[in-house]
């Protein structure tokens, strides 16, 4: 566990924990790394080196005033692989942690990228346009993004209603939304901006690692049209549909998202 340095000085923490092969997780909109606590503590069982970063503006990152693009956020991964020195690994993305790895595989195709896992990803556009007519409407991200300047707390509480499918605990569902409010709040918006601006379309046949799309029938942050829209255009990839799940597959389905993932690492 530490600290990597962004090429603007940012400094990015990450939590770095077990040995053999590793896999990256890059965490949604607006938690941090520790979403994955159940996945980690399932592959460092399994003999595999768990590596969370938090985004800049999340977790226990600095959150500097600028830099929540795609573009820049892949460059922080792409800082944070080449400052541990990884080679062979295999990226987790979800939700907007999915975006960010799109960007990544399509980008730095020399950094030693093996697998890619794409679960609930917010790609490859997560609002609405003339020639794609699935996800939110930039209305309803604008007006997210006004709740969240004049009331954070209840509009991460309304976005956590909607997260998942299946019912959870309490303490389960206050643990989630905990993850959340330590966001910043800039962070939070500028995040927001760029998930309601950007467009990956044209990432999507740059990618040529082998590609498992993790995607929930239910899932009403990221439809599941998204899920097909990526296996269309990445061309080594497929869908593992998980029925009983709404946007949160990593609790929802918690067995079968890490068995699957465990398969397909292997």
């Amino acid at each position: 566990m530490g600290y990597i340095t962004a090429h603007d000085g940012t400094n990015l923490y990450v939590e770095d924990v077990g040995s053999g092969e590793p896999i990256v997780f890059l965490h949604g909109w607006p938690a941090n790394n520790n979403m994955f606590e159940y996945q980690k503590n399932a592959l460092v069982e399994a003999g595999y080196r768990y590596i969370g970063i938090d985004f800049r503006g999340y977790g226990k990152s600095d959150a500097p005033a600028t830099g929540y693009d795609y573009e820049t956020m892949a460059s922080d991964v792409h800082m944070v692989v080449y400052g541990l020195g990884l080679k062979d690994f295999t990226l987790v993305g979800f939700s907007m942690g999915g975006a960010i790895a799109v960007r990544y595989a399509a980008d730095y195709k020399e950094d030693g990228l093996k697998k890619l896992v794409l679960a609930g990803a917010a790609a490859p556009i997560f609002t609405q346009r003339a020639d794609y007519p699935y996800g939110m409407t930039t209305d309803e991200v604008d007006a997210l993004i006004d709740d969240t300047r004049a009331d954070r707390p209840k509009m991460l509480e309304g976005f956590g209603e909607i997260f998942f499918e299946k019912e959870h605990s309490k303490p389960m569902q206050n643990w989630f939304h905990h993850l959340a409010l330590v966001a910043s709040s800039h962070g939070t918006i500028a995040s927001a901006q760029a998930l309601r601006d950007e467009d990956l379309r044209d990432a999507l046949p740059k990618i040529d690692v082998e590609t498992l799309i993790i995607h929930g029938v239910h899932d009403k942050i990221c439809p599941f049209a998204f899920a097909e829209q990526m296996e269309q255009g990445i061309s080594n990839a497929r869908i593992e549909r998980f029925e009983e799940s709404g946007h949160g597959t990593v609790l929802d389905e918690r067995e079968k998202f890490n068995d699957t993932l465990l398969q397909f690492v292997q």
